[in-house]
């Protein structure tokens, strides 16, 4: 077994001996801060060579799913576009509109009071009762309900608050609240302009599975040529179902950036993970929003 030592004097890691590594590159390791900065001058361009090959094994691993999950009543995944599902202020459970719009027939049918499809707490009568249950799962420190908040506060032009509680639902993992702050970095709401930041804030988000900041990533990718960057990260949200970055594919696939069996296989994929939001109920309820 190989020993582990200092990269700048040598001493090897032993019992009374712990060696610390490098938290950039992660490849190195050091008994001392003072070894460390007396090796700095040695390593500092290995260092941020390994950092971002790191960095961009983690932000270019392709999702298992969206950031947006599956429905918690019918387990299908959640379609990318919004309209298509609901937030349940009482729970932050969001529901897709199939298994929303059974809920709502089998309430008029069985003349029912109308409650939550998830977890049956009363509909809320009033857009005060609304607000009053988020706050309630905001103080739970509920991801969904925080970044709902947000949504709120930028809505009505309190970016203040809107930028507050982005931050903490990003605090709390949420890839969509990473969006918001990019967005709000972006425009200079609620805090000043900053693009790194905003970039930043983005890769965060894409890494969570969130489509348009991966689309997004890839814009600006394509923005500055570099263009192999701009198609990994259209590919990744293509087959996430980001139609968007569909169809910058397709331009891409004609110009030649990219190859045909590439082309092909993100197709199929893009295809299989919109297939896999559809179901009879959600079909239904997109029948009964246009009547």
């Amino acid at each position: 077994m190989m020993m582990m030592c200092c990269a700048s004097c040598g001493t090897a890691q032993v019992d009374d001996i712990k060696l610390k590594t490098c938290n950039a590159c992660k490849s190195v390791r050091y008994c001392s801060i003072k070894c460390q900065k007396e090796h700095r001058s040695q390593h500092k361009r290995a260092c941020k060579k390994r950092a971002a090959e790191l960095h961009d094994e983690i932000l270019f691993k392709q999702p298992e799913s969206s950031n947006e999950g599956d429905c918690p009543i019918c387990f299908l995944p959640l379609s990318l576009d919004q309209t298509k599902s609901t937030m349940m202020t009482c729970c932050s459970k969001v529901i897709c509109g199939g298994c929303y719009h059974s809920n709502e027939v089998r309430i008029f049918e069985e003349k029912l009071k109308s409650t939550c499809p998830f977890c049956r707490h009363p509909a809320p009568t009033s857009e005060e009762e609304n607000e009053e249950n988020i706050m309630k799962r905001v103080e739970l420190n509920d991801p969904a309900a925080t970044l709902q908040m947000s949504i709120r506060h930028n809505k009505a032009g309190d970016y203040d608050d809107a930028f507050r509680y982005a931050n903490k639902a990003a605090e709390l993992g949420d890839a969509g609240a990473h969006f918001q702050l990019a967005c709000l970095f972006g425009e200079g709401k609620g805090v000043e302009k900053d693009a790194k930041k905003k970039v930043y804030h983005l890769e965060q988000a894409a890494i969570g599975g969130h489509a348009i900041a991966r689309h997004n990533l890839g814009c600006k990718e394509k923005k500055n040529g570099r263009m192999d960057r701009a198609i990994k990260h259209m590919i990744i949200a293509a087959k996430l179902g980001c139609d968007s970055s569909l169809d910058a594919l397709k331009d891409g696939f004609r110009g030649g950036m990219l190859s045909k069996e590439d082309f092909a296989a993100t197709l199929r994929a893009h295809q299989a993970a919109v297939d896999a939001t559809k179901s009879p109920q959600r079909e239904e309820a997109e029948e009964a929003r246009k009547e």
